[in-house]
């Protein structure tokens, strides 16, 4: 069982992750700063449909400071998603911003209504923590998804991940008429591969979705995260293989009952051949992540001291112990992908 006993530390953006962020567009200047969100005079629970506590709460903010805010925020959403056209601005409205109570970084959700057609989207800007970006960073790069998000100096901002939560999914949908076990087992398997491959870690049920796409015969199903404040810090290696979650527990007892142990072997391949394939197609700009990656700290001493011994006995393997930092240790797991 995967367990996370101790809260994580944070870590600042470092000059060279800086640069980095700066040479492929993700650092931009911002009308507004995470910091100038926490200055509501007010805040009440926001509930769901059926009148549940979603742990989130609804802020308000002075008169004299809510145009302002609400004007900076638009244009923040206009360049995550139209690349700073501004002619989209007229359209839209904030119509709500919650912060959520629970997490540790307390972060702010922004929605978006269009009143043209009264479609809502959302947002987040929080505040900007290292291992965060570089695990949004491998999953634009190694994973089937395109992560939109930008930078500026303390603050981060992330464009919504739509999808069914799997927790959601587990609890609501597993007895659906045109539901297939199968293609969703095959889909955990390979998910599971890529956060074990890269070293993210702590994708409980809570932490990620699932997309549901017809098919003209059937259903397709991706599973994607949607949390990577634990990319590359745990001591673990458990911690990084969504199997070892209880809260997948469903997944898993699906995986056991319709998945032979050829046909598991046969998805696990598969997926680290595509990483292999992303590694290769965006080989310099993973050189210049990894690079970066390896001479930050992103990890307590015990925890990465830790994980190497388990990772060298999971691929028996000595090389992983002569590792220096959490970056060498992702370096060289990516290495294994592309020589099997």
């Amino acid at each position: 069982m995967a367990l996370i006993t101790k809260k994580k530390v944070p870590f600042k953006i470092s000059d060279k992750l800086r640069k980095y962020l700066s040479k492929y567009g993700r650092e931009k200047e911002l009308p507004i700063k995470y910091t100038d969100l926490l200055r509501f005079d007010n805040a009440f629970p926001l509930y769901d449909k059926k009148g549940k506590d979603t742990l989130w709460e609804t802020v308000v903010y002075p008169q004299n400071d809510l145009e302002e805010i609400y004007e900076a925020l638009k244009n923040i959403y206009a360049d995550l998603k139209t690349d700073g056209d501004d002619t989209v601005i007229k359209h839209l409205v904030v119509d709500r911003v919650d912060t959520c109570t629970y997490a540790n970084t307390r972060p702010f959700r922004i929605r978006i209504v269009n009143k043209i057609n009264d479609n809502h989207d959302y947002f987040y800007i929080k505040l900007a923590d290292a291992s965060r970006i570089y695990g949004l960073e491998l999953e634009h790069l190694l994973s089937p998804n395109v992560i939109s998000y930008c930078t500026h100096e303390d603050t981060l901002v992330e464009e919504h991940i739509a999808g069914i939560p799997a927790d959601q999914f587990m609890n609501n949908h597993l007895s659906d008429a045109n539901f297939n076990p199968i293609r969703l087992s095959k889909e955990f398997i390979k998910f599971n591969e890529r956060c074990f491959v890269r070293l993210l870690g702590d994708m409980h049920s809570s932490n990620f979705v699932i997309i549901v796409t017809p098919d003209f015969e059937d259903f397709h199903y991706r599973l994607r995260a949607i949390d990577f404040d634990q990319q590359s810090y745990e001591a673990s290696k458990s911690v990084y293989m969504p199997q070892y979650f209880k809260q997948n527990y469903a997944m898993i007892q699906m995986g056991m009952k319709y998945l032979t142990a050829e046909s598991v072997k046969q998805y696990q391949a598969e997926e680290r051949t595509l990483i292999a394939n992303r590694l290769r197609e965006e080989k310099s700009r993973m050189h210049d992540l990894i690079d970066t990656m390896k001479k930050d700290t992103l990890s307590i001493h015990d925890n990465l001291e830790s994980l190497k011994q388990d990772l060298s006995k999971h691929y028996k393997n000595a090389k992983f112990l002569n590792c220096k930092s959490m970056g060498e240790v992702v370096e060289l797991s990516l290495k294994l992908v592309l020589v099997h």
